[in-house]
């Protein structure tokens, strides 16, 4: 155990190894030469446990760790060895878990989970403890060398581990004296000398962090450039150790590791230190990095290996803003992205050479498909003053690859409560459109604009708010380069309650980078009354008080509103209200659409003239829902309320699970397309699987009154994998109808069909192809969630491009990945909420074994049946090749061929295609959503009045 100047916590960390559950535990404290009493401390615990704990005295400070561990390992005995800092802790059962795992399996050296607790952090804080590399000890683990799992080289720490002491002594490893981070070096020489290495899944030692520290630990000394220097010359020193054994690719995979680790963990922390430092750091790292195999930026993660690149190539801004991007957790967007060639860059300029293009190359990261406000662009404060009492702001935000347009555009700038954000003062911001920026500025006078509480509003962030075509953009204003100091810059203001409660706001700049203000009093008398209430005790047990009920207010709040409290209020009290006659709710895609089969039925019964109360459910946004019915956000308490009173549920998918529906409601399942995949319990998944998922399947379908059948072979596929013991209505789908008829008498539908083709910009020759392909799952079961075309859009422009424009249609639970220079032959349509006006704009389709398939059949359009990666090997109902309504095709040449005689293939293919349209739709004859409404609402209506008149109440 090595210690400096740490008297106060040395006696904790000599208990954690004193009190371990494995007896014969050799304790030798190493006091590097310290001048706090710390040697005073290590010689009176020493005398207190004599034979288990002893003191040795460094002459002189070596300033580091690696000569004080050194002599503990020349001073010690034991058959293992290990090493822990003063400042930390062992788990209770370290030694005697590393201890038997090194017997069990014979191996030189042992590892176990490293945690680090941050100190600082308060209690209960999230990611207080952050295991160190966890995925390395999921599992007991033995490997016979570094080769057989280079990842080891991610935990190169050297106090989460036992060493067998004739491993230490027959190879002569010891630490190197002379710089920092000796960790890693001595670690690297074990594992590659190591004849095993043996990984157990317990944690061992516990590393107390504590940023906030006067004296931050070594390891934390990260703002020292000497401390950056002794990394690299290690890592230096790492690359010669595995040159001259030859393990080339060990060394690639260091290299690797530097990047995702070592260089960002700099990186991440370079904001707020000054230019001078930063532009040291980046020659330092420039100059190692230029001397390593161009393949590791290839091989590392995408964001690391993209700063790493760009410090190389002296890109620092671009740089800095990859190494700060962390995608999980909601970041900002500081970087300049350029689009080349329908792929997009990160970095300002054209990237340089093949290495930079696939190293820079981010088109799979959307950023040209999310929307706006989830990038959350940078902005950077150029301007922050008082002048003649009033404050000038100014600044620009960045404008990712050009997406905000000078149209309907405007912005706000917002002082926000941070405790309570619905509290804000907004200034009108004026903005210039500057291309890949927007430039704005504001002036105020802030005593007549902000107007603080006092007290219970100690901070007030800044946000400018952009709007963008109807779309809200937030931007955080914050520092960059460029900004002026914006430290201390004092705002006057008047505060509703006092003015001494704080007559004025202070700017600073919090960790993230961003600008604040801070409500203070002008008089230190005022400052030093406040102080003192917050240490009265009364206050801090009034505080303690008002934090344990906002707790139990966001605890009982959560109960209340959720899911499982709503389904239990409806069974045993919402279902007990009176039906109201004629009520029907609407759903479709559980919400989040406005479409498919209960629009058509919805869109009937408004034509009808009957008297029904409609209720539409939507998800997330009531945008595209019709006005004139009722809306109600899936989930809520109206939501349930409504369901609980209607006479009438239609949906095509499913309401909530749980809901018992009660005999008065009638349930009309349209369902959403016809079946070739296994559906319901033929899935081999579902049929081998839980029996709570069987069950949970036969609640559902059990609530169904009625269920819309297309075909004979829906009664056969669809109705028997569900589990379908409802009447089954053969009347075809809704949605068809137009398919069916036309809109020739439709003008709603005309109407839309014709808006949608000119949004689309179809108003040339060419033709349009819709490719609407399943929802999809990867190599390993997880859903793709991006849509990439069938074709290279070059590819699609060159040999197709005159004739044909492609229309991507994802399923609706993914989104089409289209690169930003596609446009001029390809189409995003996956916004468009419902699938039938683009079915009748469409003059082919291009699918796999979608159910749009039995669908568009009926149009008698040419089908092109595309099934690449093992699509065509996916088990169905029949044999998809024998009743192909087209050609298939497995490539992309094959499909280009096809396109290309298309209008041959549609002659040779007809008779298929119209015996597929008659076996799978031939209960679609137009009639679907009359037929519906003629069977439940209009048969009803006679039933109503003969109650009304013989004195019944519904």
């Amino acid at each position: 155990m090595i210690a400096y100047n740490d008297a106060r916590r040395l006696p904790r960390a000599v208990a954690s190894a004193l009190g371990q559950s494995l007896g014969g535990v050799e304790t030798v404290i190493v006091d590097d030469a310290s001048t706090d009493g710390t040697a005073e401390v290590a010689d009176r615990i020493a005398a207190a446990h004599p034979g288990r704990v002893r003191a040795v005295h460094l002459p002189s400070n070596s300033g580091g760790c690696g000569r004080p561990r050194n002599a503990g390992v020349e001073a010690s005995t034991g058959r293992y060895v290990m090493f822990l800092d003063s400042d930390d802790l062992l788990d209770r059962h370290a030694c005697l878990n590393l201890l038997g795992a090194a017997e069990d399996t014979g191996a030189d050296l042992v590892s176990g989970r490293c945690d680090r607790i941050f100190l600082d952090l308060p209690e209960g804080a999230r990611e207080r403890v952050r295991p160190w590399y966890p995925w390395l000890y999921r599992r007991r683990a033995v490997f016979g060398s570094l080769e057989e799992n280079p990842r080891l080289l991610y935990d190169t720490l050297s106090t989460n581990k036992a060493y067998r002491r004739s491993f230490l002594e027959e190879h002569g490893l010891r630490f190197v004296e002379d710089l920092h981070y000796e960790d890693l070096l001595f670690t690297a020489e074990a594992y590659l000398a190591a004849r095993g290495t043996a990984l157990i899944p317990h944690r061992v030692y516990n590393w107390l962090v504590s940023e906030r520290t006067p004296a931050p630990s070594i390891s934390n000394r990260r703002a020292d450039l000497a401390n950056f220097a002794d990394r690299l010359e290690i890592h230096r020193r790492i690359d010669m150790l595995f040159a001259l054994r030859g393990a080339h690719e060990l060394g690639r995979a260091k290299d690797v590791k530097f990047i995702n680790h070592d260089l960002v963990l700099y990186m991440r922390e370079m904001r707020g230190r000054d230019l001078g430092y930063q532009e040291r750091f980046l020659e330092l790292a420039a100059a190692y990095l230029a001397e390593l195999d161009p393949r590791v930026f290839e091989e590392a993660n995408t964001l690391p290996a993209i700063a790493a690149y760009l410090v190389r190539e002296g890109d620092h801004a671009g740089a800095l803003a990859a190494a700060e991007y962390a995608p999980g957790k909601r970041p900002e967007l500081r970087a300049r992205l350029v689009e080349r060639d329908g792929r997009v860059f990160w970095g300002a300029g054209r990237p340089r050479g093949a290495l930079g293009r696939r190293v820079l190359d981010v088109t799979d990261f959307g950023f040209h498909l999310r929307p706006l406000k989830d990038l959350r662009p940078a902005n950077t404060v150029t301007e922050l003053e008082m002048r003649g009492g009033r404050v000038r702001m100014a600044g620009h935000v960045l404008n990712p690859l050009g997406r905000i347009g000078p149209a309907g555009l405007s912005g706000t700038l917002e002082f926000c409560d941070r405790r309570r954000r619905s509290r804000r003062a907004r200034i009108r911001a004026r903005l210039r459109h500057e291309g890949d920026r927007i430039g704005w500025e504001a002036e105020f006078d802030p005593v007549a604009a902000i107007r603080p509480t006092g007290l219970i509003d100690p901070v007030w962030d800044v946000r400018l708010r952009l709007k963008v075509d109807g779309e809200d953009v937030v931007t955080r204003l914050g520092e960059g380069r460029g900004s002026p100091k914006l430290d201390g810059v004092v705002v006057p203001v008047r505060p509703r309650l006092t003015r001494l409660a704080g007559g004025r706001l202070r700017s600073y700049v919090t960790g993230g980078g961003h600008l604040a203000f801070a409500l203070e009093a002008e008089s230190p008398w005022v400052r030093l009354a406040a102080a003192a209430a917050r240490r009265v005790p009364v206050v801090r047990a009034g505080r303690r008080a008002w934090r344990r009920l906002r707790r139990l207010d966001r605890s009982a709040r959560r109960t209340l509103t959720s899911r499982k409290t709503k389904v239990a209020v409806f069974n045993r009290v919402l279902s007990r209200l009176p039906v109201r006659t004629g009520m029907a709710v609407f759903e479709s895609q559980l919400g989040k659409q406005y479409s498919d089969n209960p629009k058509y039925v919805y869109r009937e019964l408004r034509r009808s003239g009957l008297p029904v109360r409609a209720v539409w459910s939507y998800a997330s946004s009531p945008d595209g829902f019709p006005r004139d019915a009722e809306l109600v956000k899936r989930g809520s308490w109206a939501y349930y309320l409504a369901l609980a009173r209607a006479e009438f549920w239609i949906d095509n998918q499913g309401y909530p699970d749980g809901l018992r529906k009660r005999p008065e409601t009638t349930y009309i399942q349209t369902w959403h397309g016809s079946a070739f995949k296994l559906m319901g319990l033929d899935q081999p998944r579902l049929k081998g699987g839980a029996a709570a998922e069987r069950e949970r399947l036969r609640r559902m379908v059990d609530r169904y009154d009625c269920f819309l059948v297309r075909s004979g072979h829906d009664e056969e596929t669809l109705c028997g994998g569900l589990g379908v013991r409802a009447e089954l209505l053969p009347v075809g789908y809704p949605r068809n109808d137009p398919l069916v008829n036309g809109v020739e008498e439709d003008s709603e539908l005309a109407a839309e069909v014709a808006a949608l083709r000119d949004s689309l910009g179809l108003a040339d020759a060419r033709r349009a192809v819709l490719y609407a392909p399943t929802f999809m799952t990867g190599p390993k079961g997880r859903p793709v969630r991006l849509l990439k075309p069938p074709l290279d859009p070059e590819v699609f422009a060159r040999e197709l491009g005159d004739e044909f424009v492609l229309l991507v249609r994802p399923h609706y639970l993914c989104q089409a990945s289209l690169p930003p220079g596609s446009h001029t032959v390809m189409r995003d349509v996956g916004s468009v909420p419902d699938v039938t006006p683009l079915l009748l704009l469409a003059d082919a389709l291009i699918t796999d074994h979608s159910s749009i398939m039995f669908d568009f059949a009926l149009l008698d359009r040419p089908i092109v049946l595309h099934l690449p990666d093992g699509r065509d090997r996916v088990t169905g109902y029949f044999d998809l090749e024998r009743h192909a309504p087209g050609p298939i095709t497995r490539t992309g040449a094959e499909l280009v061929a096809a396109l290309a005689g298309l209008d041959r293939a549609a002659a040779v293919h007809a008779a298929r295609r119209r015996a597929f349209a008659a076996r799978f739709g031939e209960h679609d004859r137009g009639t679907a959503a009359r037929a519906v409404v003629d069977r439940y609402f209009r048969a009803a209506e006679p039933q109503r009045h003969r109650g009304k008149r013989n004195g019944r109440t519904a």
